[in-house]
């Protein structure tokens, strides 16, 4: 038996097969399914999410994460990009490399605020050369809620998304990073 998957690729899944003379016999059953066992699932949404960092791999990893977590996704590798993605795409979080051609992390981020002031999305700083505690303080200062390094541990950046997800005030929110 075969079954349509939505992209209209056909899943065949065998539990037994024989074969008499010429003639081939396979069973087959429906295919695995993953189906959640509690409302938690539910009530999470996917989050629009602007990755703004000038090294194509780390943006591109990132998005890969995200979107596998069930978020929609825009990178970009210029810091004037991002401002005018944030614009056409209204991200409910950014997360932004501090050191940025066209406009540096933190002007983002100051820019956001500046523009949203309380409705702005969630502003988190990814760095691997900016990392001194004056660094953070600056980035505090500006705007960014949280400060993470690189490269990006995805256990320290997925939590930070999670209040987000279920609705829950993510600015009292102090994660482990």
């Amino acid at each position: 038996m075969r079954h349509a998957a939505p992209d209209g690729v056909y899943l065949m899944s065998a539990t037994s097969f024989s074969s008499v003379g010429s003639k081939c016999f396979v069973a087959f059953k429906p295919p695995f399914r993953v189906v959640s066992s509690g409302d938690d699932v539910a009530k999470r949404h996917a989050l629009r999410i602007l990755v703004a960092d000038d090294e194509r791999d780390t943006a591109t990893t990132l998005a890969i994460i995200l979107r596998d977590e069930g978020h929609e996704v825009q990178t970009v590798l210029r810091g004037d990009e991002a401002l005018e993605m944030c614009r056409l795409f209204r991200p409910d979080v950014v997360i932004a490399d501090i050191n940025l051609p066209g406009a540096s992390g933190y002007a983002i981020a100051r820019e956001l605020r500046e523009r949203h002031r309380d409705l702005a999305p969630l502003i988190i700083a990814i760095s691997g050369k900016w990392t001194s505690p004056a660094d953070r303080l600056l980035g505090e200062a500006v705007g960014f809620d949280h400060f993470l390094l690189k490269p990006c541990d995805p256990n320290a950046l997925l939590p930070l998304l999670e209040p987000l997800r279920t609705g829950t005030d993510i600015r009292n929110y102090k994660g482990t990073p």
